[in-house]
């Protein structure tokens, strides 16, 4: 039998099982789901977090909108929520204060619009070069989203290779295409996070199923 470069990903009891891995990508052997974005998540206790800030923010219709979201789970807002209280804990002096979903600002909640972008951009619209776009918040100062493959070979054993759809924050002009990579300021890495699963077809638009380790809207501050 030939190896064949497309690796298939069969879903068969949901995301509620996955562990926190970092990538398990190349779509569902079935993409299609007979329901909406919004309902696609809230059918999931892996996105139980997620949700609960969409209704926060009152997104839920923007969600179900034409649209492709890049979908974070609960570890990726948990790790935001401790990060979040941790700062908080410094501004009060107060190590023992509660920090919850509810306690995030709501000006905060409209920047999951990052994660959200124009039209139905799925597998075979996204290529090894990628492509910068503007999400729903709308243009970002010296901040663009790149969607792109990534390739790896190392399941050669079993196929030629799989492609992961890979999320980038790009600030200013992409490290990838930098003369000298190392001369990047730190503050000014782009950060990019792959999909565990991506090519999900909602009646309503694209999701892409973020890894377990991409902390919700690129925090990356360090956890005590």
């Amino acid at each position: 039998m030939k190896k064949i470069n497309v690796f298939l990903l069969i879903v068969v009891a949901g995301f509620a099982s996955c562990k926190k891995s970092y990538v398990d990508d190349g779509g569902k052997s079935n993409p299609n789901v007979n329901m909406t974005t919004y309902d696609f998540l809230k059918s999931d206790t892996l996105f139980a977090d997620l949700v609960h800030l969409i209704d926060r923010a009152g997104l839920k219709e923007t969600v179900n909108g034409d649209i492709t979201f890049f979908a974070t789970t609960n570890y990726g807002v948990q790790d935001y929520l401790k990060a979040m209280k941790q700062r908080r804990a410094v501004e009060l002096g107060d190590e023992n204060i509660t920090y919850t979903l509810d306690s995030i600002p709501l000006s905060n909640l409209d920047s999951l619009k990052t994660y959200m972008f124009a039209g139905k951009i799925n597998r075979n619209q996204i290529t090894l070069q990628g492509q910068l776009y503007n999400s729903l918040f709308g243009a970002i100062p010296n901040v663009q989203y790149l969607i792109k493959m990534t390739r790896t070979f190392e399941y050669n054993a079993y196929v030629d290779h799989v492609d992961y759809v890979t999320y980038v924050k790009v600030y200013g002009s992409r490290d990838d295409q930098a003369l000298d990579p190392t001369s990047i300021p730190p503050d000014q890495v782009d950060q990019g996070t792959t999909c565990q699963t991506s090519g999900i077809v909602t009646t309503t638009g694209v999701v892409h199923v973020l890894g377990g380790f991409h902390r919700l809207l690129f925090n990356n501050d360090v956890l005590q």
